[in-house]
C-alpha cells in the first residue's frame, strides 16, 4: 500500500479553521488599512486642533496687546511693546494710520526669538521637514505661504493681515512657514480709534514639535502595522500558498504518471475552499486512476476476447484449401461464419459499452414511466419471439407511479439485457417475473427467473466485463459477457444501483434488482 503522507503543519486546525479564504483576506487587509487610516485621520485632526487653538491664542494676545497700547501714553508704548514681546516670545509692530511703521519690539529691545537657518541644522531635521511635506501631501493639507521679511522700511501694505484688519476692523490671523518650516503666526488687530494697527508675530515651534511627536507616534503605528501585515502575510502564505504548492506538486506527479502511488493530500482538517479543493483533487485523481485502470483492463479483455474467434477463424480458413471433402468444407465454413458472427456481436457490444458514459453525460434526462416502458417491451418481445417458450409476467405494486428521470432508450436497453439474460438461463416453459414497485424515494424493478441462479460468490463478478456464466447446452460465444456490465453502467449513470440478490423464499433462480431515484417534478423545476 502507498505510504500515507504525514500531515503538514499548515494543514492542521487552528483559530482560522473553517473560516473561508475570502474572510481571511478581507480581515487582513481591513485591519491594516483601518490602522493606517485611523492614524492619518488622527494626525490630521490633531494638527488642525493645535493650529486652531494657537490661532485663537494669537488673536487673543494681539487684542490684549492692542488694548494695552490704546490705554498707554506715548512715552510708555515702547515699554509695553518690549515687555509683551519679551514675556511671550513675540514680535510686535505698530503701524500708524498712514501705514508707516511707528514701533518694532525687535528694534526697541533684543529679539525674543530667532528664525532657524536650515543650512546649520543637523541631517535629521532635514528628514523631519521631508516627512512634514510628505504627510501634508498625503493629508491634502492646504498650501501655506512661506514667510518673507519685507525690505526695510516696512509698511502696513506689505502685510496682508494688516490690510485685512484695517478694512474689516477686526483681528486677522494668518499662517506662514519659516525657512525651517516652523509656523509663523501673524495676528493683526486695530488699536483704538485712530487707525493704528498692531501686528503680532510668533514662531510657534512648539506646534511643529507637537505635530512631529504625533507623527513619530504615527510612524511607530505604521511600523507596527507593517510588522502585523508581514506576519499576517506569512500566515496567509502558510495557510494558502504552501498547501496550494503541495497540491500542485502532487498534481504534476499525477500528470507525469511516473508514480502510480502518488497520494494527493486531502487536508481533512481544513473546512475552507482549499480543503474542498484538496478533497476534490484527491477524489478526481482516484476516479481518473480507476477509469484508467478500467480502460487498461478493458483493452486487455477486448484483445483477449477478439483473439479467440480470430484464431478460430484463421484456422478454419487455412484448413479450407487443404480439404476436398464437401461435408468437412461445409463444417469449416459454418465455423468461420459462427466466428464472424461472434466477432461482429462482440465488436458491437464493445462499441456500445465504450460510448455509454459519454452519451449519458451529454443526454438530457426526462421523466420515464418504467411501468409503461416495461409493458411496451414485453409486448414487443412477444411479437418478435424473443422470449422463446418462456412466459413474462409483469406486475406493478405500490401506490406511487414508477416514474424516474432518465433516457428512455437506455433504460429500455437495461431491461432488454436483463430479460435476454433471464431467457437464456430459464428452463423450457419457464416463467420470468417482472415486479415494479414505486415509492416516494425509489422505483424498484425486480427480474426473477427459474434458472439455476447465480452463486453467492459470483454475484458481483457477473457484472464485470467479459465475465459470462453460459447456460447449459448453449453454444460458446453466444454471449459477449458485456450485457450485465452495460446494464449496470447505464443504471449507475442514472444514479441507481443494479445488484444480484438472494432468491425470494420458495423460489429458485436469479434475482436481479434495479433501484432508481423517483422523479420529483418540483425539484426539477427548481
Amino acid at each position: 500500500m502507498p505510504e500515507t503522507p504525514r500531515r503538514p503543519s499548515h494543514a492542521r486546525g487552528g483559530p482560522w479553521r473553517g473560516v473561508s479564504l475570502t474572510t481571511r483576506i478581507l480581515a487582513v487587509n481591513v485591519i491594516v488599512l483601518a490602522l493606517i487610516a485611523f492614524s492619518l485621520l488622527y494626525i490630521d485632526s490633531y494638527r488642525r486642533e493645535v493650529l486652531g487653538e494657537r490661532f485663537k491664542r494669537a488673536s487673543g494676545e494681539a487684542e490684549i496687546a492692542a488694548e494695552a497700547l490704546a490705554q498707554a501714553s506715548g512715552d510708555t508704548r515702547a515699554q509695553v511693546l518690549t515687555t509683551i514681546g519679551r514675556r511671550h516670545a513675540l514680535r510686535l509692530r505698530l503701524f500708524r494710520a498712514d501705514g508707516t511703521l511707528e514701533a518694532d519690539s525687535f528694534v526697541l529691545a533684543p529679539p525674543s526669538f530667532h528664525l532657524a537657518d536650515p543650512a546649520t541644522q543637523p541631517w535629521y531635521m532635514q528628514s523631519a521637514r521631508l516627512l512634514d511635506r510628505g504627510m501634508d501631501a498625503i493629508l491634502g493639507a492646504p498650501e501655506v505661504p512661506a514667510y518673507v521679511e519685507p525690505p526695510a522700511p516696512t509698511r502696513a501694505n506689505d502685510w496682508p493681515e494688516v490690510i485685512e484688519a484695517r478694512r474689516s476692523g477686526q483681528t486677522a490671523v494668518r499662517e506662514h512657514y519659516a525657512p525651517d518650516r516652523t509656523p509663523i503666526i501673524n495676528a493683526a488687530t486695530p488699536v483704538g480709534r485712530r487707525g493704528q494697527v498692531l501686528l503680532v508675530q510668533q514662531n510657534a515651534r512648539d506646534v511643529t514639535q507637537s505635530v512631529r511627536d504625533a507623527r513619530q507616534t504615527l510612524a511607530i503605528v505604521v511600523a507596527i502595522a507593517l510588522l502585523l501585515t508581514v506576519y499576517l502575510s506569512l500566515f496567509l502564505a502558510r495557510t494558502i500558498v504552501q498547501p496550494l504548492r503541495l497540491l500542485v506538486r502532487a498534481s504534476v506527479r499525477v500528470r507525469l504518471g511516473r508514480d502510480r502511488t502518488v497520494v494527493v493530500p486531502r487536508l481533512p482538517d481544513r473546512g475552507d475552499e482549499i480543503g474542498l479543493l484538496a478533497r476534490a483533487l484527491s477524489d478526481m485523481t482516484e476516479a481518473l486512476r480507476t477509469r484508467m485502470d478500467g480502460v487498461d483492463r478493458f483493452a486487455a479483455d477486448v484483445a483477449h476476447e477478439i483473439k479467440n474467434p480470430l484464431a478460430s477463424l484463421r484456422s478454419a480458413l487455412e484448413s479450407l484449401d487443404k480439404i476436398d471433402d464437401p461435408d468437412l468444407r461445409r463444417q469449416l465454413m459454418d465455423i468461420a461464419n459462427h466466428d464472424v458472427q461472434r466477432m461482429d456481436r462482440l465488436i458491437s457490444e464493445i462499441a456500445e459499452a465504450s460510448r455509454i458514459d459519454a452519451e449519458l453525460a451529454r443526454s438530457t434526462f426526462e421523466p420515464v414511466d418504467l411501468r409503461v416502458l416495461a409493458e411496451a417491451m414485453v409486448g414487443a418481445r412477444g411479437r418478435r419471439g424473443a422470449n422463446r417458450d418462456c412466459r413474462l409476467l409483469l406486475h406493478h405494486a405500490g401506490d406511487h407511479e414508477a416514474v424516474v428521470a432518465g433516457v428512455a432508450t437506455r433504460l429500455e436497453r437495461v431491461l432488454e439485457n436483463l430479460l435476454d439474460n433471464a431467457v437464456s438461463f430459464s428452463p423450457p416453459h419457464g416463467v420470468i417475473r417482472i415486479d415494479i414497485t414505486g415509492s416516494n424515494e425509489h422505483v424498484v424493478v425486480e427480474i426473477r427467473d427459474e434458472g439455476p441462479g447465480i452463486p453467492p460468490q459470483a454475484r458481483e463478478r457477473v457484472f464485470e466485463r467479459f465475465h459470462s456464466l453460459r447456460p447449459a447446452g448453449e453454444d460458446f460465444g453466444a454471449h459477449s459477457g458485456l450485457g450485465l456490465a452495460i446494464a449496470r453502467t447505464i443504471v449507475e449513470g442514472h444514479d441507481g444501483t443494479l445488484t444480484a440478490r438472494d432468491p425470494l423464499p420458495g423460489e429458485r433462480g436469479a434475482r436481479l434488482v434495479i433501484e432508481l431515484p423517483t422523479y420529483h417534478q418540483e425539484v426539477e423545476e427548481e
